[in-house]
């Protein structure tokens, strides 16, 4: 069962459980409160019949003269029917077949079977000690009674049968009627319902159809689909969120081609270059002497350094390179560094400077061991890429709670578009990085992950010396 399908039934289920109850309640209430206006309408002829009968009594001083005639009786009765005040003819017949003082009828005419008596039909008249002027004995148990007062005493009483109280001819097509109308409203709104709900399934679903066959296609490899975003509620977001994912593939995808391709061309030029001298040397072309097997021993040592370069940062990006980091002052790690490269600098005449701006020694939570790797990378790249007779200026100071160490360099100079990529694996300058000073261009990359580890960063920028400048940021531990 398709998702549309299943919102469609949802909303439509929903709906209707409210419309029916809504009917259900609607049509009780009003029942209710027409049963009660009907109810008090009922009491107020009861009233009627009760002042006509006071009056009569007053009038004749007893009820002789009102027992020996059933049709006046019936004539009072009628009298307080605010609707018609004379009895139809059926009742003055159905009268005048029974005892004079049997009322209401025992039986009525076929046509009122299947309705209750009229109201006149149920009222039965009692003495002050409860003997019957008009009415029948069996029926006295079910009487509900109202007192008849002359002169501060009670000289009857007035009997009512139970009975429908919605009788009237009016009053059920009253009722007849809105039971009818509010059938139909409820059938309206059924329909209706079943018409939103159908629209809003197919307004829901449809985003979920298109998310269900971009899915469907990112599966397969597809990493260029993309999904529209038409709102800003959480469908709208999730549409961003998965436009961020099919990017996110599609990067990583390019990435690994292009370390695919970059890692079987650093390792084809050196092989091949192995493989044309160990052929020319076997075939006689070239004599195995010192020079060769020095050659040879370069390109193996070119070789073992990209593997070793490239197991250092699969380790890092695993989390898996080892650290063992102790609180120390990396000053001096940086200055034994430093010390080591400097025949290489002054080989180069590279002017070297170290400025140390920090009024008392900081520490900070670091490997040793990494650090050194950290900052040897720096300095092997500022060595390799500084044109002879440059500069290279090591800064060390404290800005609130980091420690920040930055190396400068004079030109060559890098683009503001290749300092965006420095940190990207195999990543070269071409006019000032080569296979044969530099390394695969994995190196910054390994110095990123270094200084990431220790909770820092790691950021590239243009030197005031005209070359590159390298800022490294630690955190300073309390």
């Amino acid at each position: 069962m398709s998702i549309r399908v299943k919102l469609f039934l949802t909303f439509l289920l929903t709906t209707l459980l409210v419309v029916m109850g809504m009917h259900f309640f609607t049509r009780w209430s009003l029942e209710k409160g027409f049963a009660e206006f009907v109810e008090k309408r009922q009491l107020e002829r009861v009233d009627k019949i009760i002042d006509v009968l006071e009056e009569y009594y007053a009038e004749h001083q007893g009820w002789e003269a009102l027992a020996e005639n059933k049709l006046k009786w019936i004539s009072l009765l009628w009298r307080a029917d605010p609707h018609r005040h004379h009895p139809p003819e059926w009742v003055i017949k159905q009268a005048q077949r029974e005892a004079p003082l049997q009322w209401p009828p025992a039986t009525l005419p076929e046509k009122m079977n299947h309705r209750w008596p009229p109201f006149g039909l149920r009222v039965m008249l009692l003495n002050a000690d409860k003997s019957i002027l008009f009415g029948r004995e069996e029926l006295l148990s079910q009487l509900r009674l109202y007192a008849i007062r002359s002169d501060d005493q009670t000289v009857g009483y007035v009997g009512l049968l139970p009975g429908n109280p919605v009788s009237q001819a009016s009053d059920i097509y009253f009722m007849e009627r809105q039971a009818n109308l509010f059938f139909w409203v409820a059938l309206v709104m059924v329909a209706l319902s079943a018409l939103i709900a159908w629209f809003l399934a197919y307004h829901l679903g449809r985003p979920l159809r298109r998310i269900t066959a971009a899915a469907r296609k990112l599966a397969v490899g597809d990493y260029k689909v993309r999904l529209p975003v038409e709102s800003s509620d959480e469908m709208g977001q999730l549409a961003r969120n998965f436009n961020d994912m099919a990017a996110a593939l599609e990067q990583a995808e390019q990435s690994r081609r292009r370390w695919v391709a970059d890692i079987s061309h650093e390792l084809r030029t050196p092989l091949s270059v192995l493989r044309g001298e160990l052929e020319a040397i076997t075939d006689g072309i070239r004599p195995l002497t010192y020079e060769a097997i020095k050659s040879l021993s370069g390109d193996v040592m070119r070789l073992n350094r990209l593997t070793e370069d490239l197991y250092q940062l699969a380790l890092s990006d695993q989390g898996a390179l080892s650290y063992r980091k102790v609180l120390l002052d990396p000053v001096p790690i940086l200055q034994e560094d430093l010390a080591a490269f400097i025949p290489d600098f002054n080989q180069k005449r590279i002017n070297v400077k170290l400025t140390n701006r920090l009024p008392k020694p900081v520490r900070v939570n670091a490997d040793p061991d990494r650090l050194s790797q950290l900052f040897r990378n720096l300095l092997t790249n500022s060595l390799n890429h500084t044109d002879p007779g440059g500069q290279m200026a090591v800064t060390i100071q404290r800005i609130k709670d980091e420690l920040l160490i930055e190396f400068t360099d004079s030109s060559p100079g890098v683009s503001a578009q290749d300092i965006e990529h420095l940190f990207d694996r195999f990543y070269r300058v071409d006019r000032s990085r080569n296979r044969h000073l530099g390394g695969a261009g994995l190196g910054l990359a390994i110095c990123a992950n270094i200084v990431k580890a220790h909770e820092g960063t790691l950021s590239a920028a243009h030197s005031d010396l005209g070359g590159l400048a390298m800022l490294i940021a630690l955190p300073v531990a309390s």
